[in-house]
């Protein structure tokens, strides 16, 4: 009976109004399937950004024209007589490693290299650099080693260039504040430490990269009861040393 019932309730319908219930459907249907497919599709074009948030707002960019000023210029020159706050410093040995435009061999006054600064030096150096340069600071720490599996695996055109070994003969020779000059403004795909590393910290870095340098070069002269010790080589057990 119910189909009868609804036969009926259809045949008593204005003509074409379920061709404009169908289309009015479809419609409807259009929002949902484009918001669904704007979710699921990548598109190199800006998302609908209803609230702004100030998020875009006008303004000048680098040199860009602006005819507020008489010289045309986004880009206002400082105020003759400004002297930034990172450029007062009143001690280049210590926070630049340099005095009179040479860099340092020797540690600021204001630090005190011992053993306190060795563990100090440690602990930042495994947080900063061992990532990259390794324990014993020869390149090879776990961010080189996972750059290697994606090299050798061809993920994404992965590019990758070794850390230097801070055991390098040309690294081996810096002077003391070279050093603390790399930790804090990098050098080629290194990134500079200073905003992240207070100074007296990269000091410390510094006294340990000395250590770990000193650790694997050191005289045997420098080293007491150095006839005592052990010495590491390549010989198997059963062979013999030519030399």
């Amino acid at each position: 009976m119910f189909p009868t019932k609804l036969k009926c309730m259809l045949d008593d319908l204005p003509p074409g109004t379920l061709y404009i219930a169908l289309l009015v459907t479809c419609i409807a249907m259009v929002p949902p399937a484009v918001i669904l497919r704007a979710r699921a599709v990548p598109s190199e074009h800006r998302r609908i950004h209803l609230i702004q948030n100030m998020d875009n707002q006008p303004k000048f960019v680098d040199q860009q024209e602006n005819i507020l000023f008489r010289d045309t210029r986004s880009m206002r020159p400082a105020v003759p007589g400004t002297v930034s706050r990172s450029q007062m410093i009143d001690d280049t040995h210590l926070h630049l490693g340099t005095m009179d435009g040479e860099f340092v061999t020797t540690f600021p006054s204001q630090v005190s290299v011992d053993s306190d600064l060795l563990k100090r030096g440690q602990i930042c150096f495994e947080i900063y650099c061992l990532p990259c340069h390794g324990v014993q600071g020869y390149g090879d720490g776990p961010v080189h080693k996972r750059a290697m599996v994606l090299l050798n695996t061809g993920t994404n055109g992965t590019t990758w260039v070794q850390p230097k070994s801070l055991h390098e003969e040309a690294i081996d020779e810096y002077a003391l504040g070279q050093v603390f000059w790399v930790i804090s403004n990098g050098v080629r795909n290194m990134a500079g430490y200073k905003s992240q590393i207070r100074v007296e910290d990269r000091w410390a870095i510094v006294a340990w990269v000395e250590a770990l340098q000193l650790s694997e070069s050191a005289p045997a002269e420098d080293v007491p009861d150095a006839d005592s010790l052990p010495v590491i080589n390549n010989i198997l057990p059963g062979e013999e040393d030519e030399s």
